[in-house]
């Protein structure tokens, strides 16, 4: 796939951040748009500013991804509306902070239904579509913490971890089988958007100083610049995409390392104010 210019370009949680950035380089290249998120204001407002981008068509669906019955009906919508699909990126996620054994039954099955199954009911419903699109490409998006892992992120590192592994078999099947889709991986860094502010902390831990720590130390690329990055990396049909100098950098140091690397985050998280 060359360009995004006439093709149906799916995204879900593209309320915010990287999905909403990823749905305006969508419009700005002439892309048709479905656009889901649970948030019905945040749609809004991304569909608002992708018509002014100029996108010809934009199709906007209440989503909770984690809901496979919700998910199915956005696909069929989506396919009965369009004709066809053409990109997927499967962009919903949530973070949930604190040590594993701080946190909740709820709040485990919360996130792994947001950013684990939220993913496998996308591909899921939409891969079939991919594959009869001639050209289809699949973007699910992990997360740097989906390469190493650290502590207080236990959750939402598993999450990620099992993005990582359920998007490089797919793309193992769809190359065994000969299917024309291509399938990524994107791993980005840290990227200024709310996640750390809409996400869950364990009880007792300072909100307001872990979502100051996110913004103003970690959150060094903008979702604009992430977005570019993405979206070439799978017009590319690349398998792993890597976003931010920070990913690029903990990920090489970390496969230097060896599980040695563990060690290391751990004597420089210890030292964190937030903890």
């Amino acid at each position: 796939m060359r360009s995004v210019s006439d093709k149906v370009v799916v995204i879900s949680g593209a309320g915010s951040g990287i999905g909403r950035a990823l749905a305006l380089r969508a419009a700005r290249g002439g892309g048709l748009l479905a656009l889901s998120d649970w948030n019905a204001e945040g749609l809004a407002e991304t569909v608002r500013l992708a018509e002014h981008a100029g996108a010809t068509k934009v199709r906007h669906d209440v989503v909770d991804v984690s809901s496979r019955s919700e998910m199915a009906a956005w696909a069929e919508g989506v396919v009965e509306e369009f004709g066809r699909v053409d990109l997927v990126v499967n962009n919903a996620g949530v973070t949930l902070t604190g040590d594993f054994t701080e946190l909740t039954y709820d709040d485990l099955d919360w996130i792994v239904g947001v950013n684990f199954h939220g993913v496998v009911h996308g591909s899921k419903e939409f891969l079939p579509h991919l594959i009869a699109s001639g050209n289809g490409a699949l973007v699910n998006i992990s997360s740097l913490f989906g390469l190493v892992s650290v502590p207080g992120q236990s959750a939402y590192n598993a999450t990620k971890y099992a993005v990582r592994g359920l998007t490089e078999a797919i793309r193992e099947e769809m190359l065994v089988a000969g299917h024309p889709v291509t399938v990524t991986c994107v791993h980005p860094g840290g990227i200024r958007t709310g996640i750390s502010r809409n996400g869950r902390k364990a009880a007792g831990l300072d909100g307001g100083a872990i979502d100051a720590l996110f913004e103003k130390k970690l959150a060094r690329m903008s979702p604009d610049r992430a977005a570019e990055v993405i979206l070439d990396g799978a017009l590319a049909g690349k398998a792993r995409v890597l976003v931010g100098i920070d990913a690029h950098v903990i990920h090489h140091l970390a496969k230097l390392a060896g599980s040695r690397y563990q060690d290391v985050v751990a004597r420089v998280t210890s030292r964190m104010p937030i903890r």
